[in-house]
């Protein structure tokens, strides 16, 4: 029974599902609604093109000049600063102790010149008059004794050897009296200029090492180049910051009151741009997003495509112009990094003549 009833059965149904089967293949698949609608631009002919909002500033990679320890950091992440406001500190103990042994050094020259300049001391020049005058005072009593030795006779009354040693003290003590007022006028005549030009110089070195020893103290306290926000903060105070070009920035730097946003304009329609012409952009994700754009600048270079907007469809071995346009940021709410889409009028094609059909446009 099984066999005679059970298995044809099996197989006129198998048969029917197969039919059912290609039958349904062969209906059309419902199209299926788009999440978000795509932007529709007002332009009849136009440049599109994917850009990346950027700060007005560029989004500046804030780097180190030396590497060292991070000590502290200033500032968070999202918090406006000014020019020159400290973004974080390294490890400055070396040349802060440079900078005092350089600072004493400096006041150490200083009062050798100032010591220089204050001679004579008047308190010195009544020691050097008192000792020229004893010197001559004991000349003058030696030169009478030697004169009232040489007005007798000699072996009579005074033997030579007497004599000599007189006249012998005489010259001794002339010399004394030289040398006193010698080194009376040299008092007087205050320090020698040389002396003077030497130990000013010194002072001037000293100052320069003095400032050199501040270079190096300050250029630790890394500071804001430009007034903007801090878009990212990958440094924390233990943390050791490498000089150079790291992959990932210390800190990002960029000035968000008025944003950029930079197109890239594949090379095939970059003949067709023209920096006059209106330009709208669109927030990915809800075109209901957009912003009017004023035209800042072109790069004249074009370049391999390097931001990729994640579309599979997306050719990714073609080369770009890129164009820079700004907008106000208002009540948009969007941010640095995101991508928008860009619609530029393409001005080129409401030039192009028209040609009727079956003529070729030559007279």
């Amino acid at each position: 029974m099984i066999r005679k009833y059970f298995l044809p059965v099996l197989a006129v149904a198998g048969v029917l599902f197969a039919v059912w089967t290609a039958v349904q293949s062969t209906k059309p698949m419902p199209s299926v609604k788009a999440v978000v609608e795509p932007p529709q631009p007002s332009y009849a002919y136009k440049i599109s093109g994917s850009g990346i909002v950027e700060a007005s500033t560029r989004n500046i990679a804030v780097g180190t000049p030396v590497s060292a320890l991070v000590s502290k950091v200033f500032v968070r992440v999202a918090q406006r600063v000014q020019v020159g406001d400290p973004l974080f500190l390294l490890d400055d103990r070396k040349e802060r102790a440079m900078l005092v042994v350089k600072e004493t050094a400096l006041v150490e020259a200083r009062a050798r010149l100032r010591r220089l300049l204050e001679v004579p001391r008047k308190e010195e020049l009544p020691s050097a008059r008192a000792k020229v005058r004893e010197a001559e005072a004991i000349a003058e009593d030696l030169r009478l004794q030697l004169k009232s030795a040489e007005g007798v006779s000699v072996q009579k009354t005074i033997s030579l050897e007497d004599l000599n040693k007189r006249r012998f003290a005489y010259q001794a003590a002339e010399a004394r009296l030289a040398e006193a007022k010698a080194s009376l006028e040299l008092l007087e005549a205050g320090a020698w200029k040389a002396d003077i030009e030497v130990t000013k110089a010194e002072v001037s070195r000293t100052e320069a090492e003095v400032e050199a020893a501040k270079v190096e103290v300050d250029r630790l306290v890394v500071k804001a180049p430009v007034a903007g926000h801090a878009l990212q903060v990958n440094i924390r105070p233990g943390e050791f910051a490498q000089s150079g070009a790291p992959s990932q920035p210390l800190m990002l730097l960029g000035d968000l009151e008025r944003l950029h946003v930079r197109v890239d304009i594949d090379e095939n329609d970059a003949w067709r741009f023209k920096p006059a012409s209106s330009a709208v952009a669109f927030v990915r994700g809800n075109p209901k997003l957009k912003a009017d754009l004023t035209y800042e600048y072109m790069e004249p270079y074009v370049i391999p495509k390097r931001s990729l907007t994640g579309d599979s469809t997306e050719r990714v071995d073609t080369r770009v112009m890129q164009v820079v346009y700004s907008f106000s940021r208002g009540a948009l709410n969007i941010y640095a990094g995101q991508l928008m889409d860009v619609y530029i009028e393409d001005q080129a094609a409401h030039s192009a003549p028209t040609v009727a059909p079956g003529k070729t446009g030559k007279q």
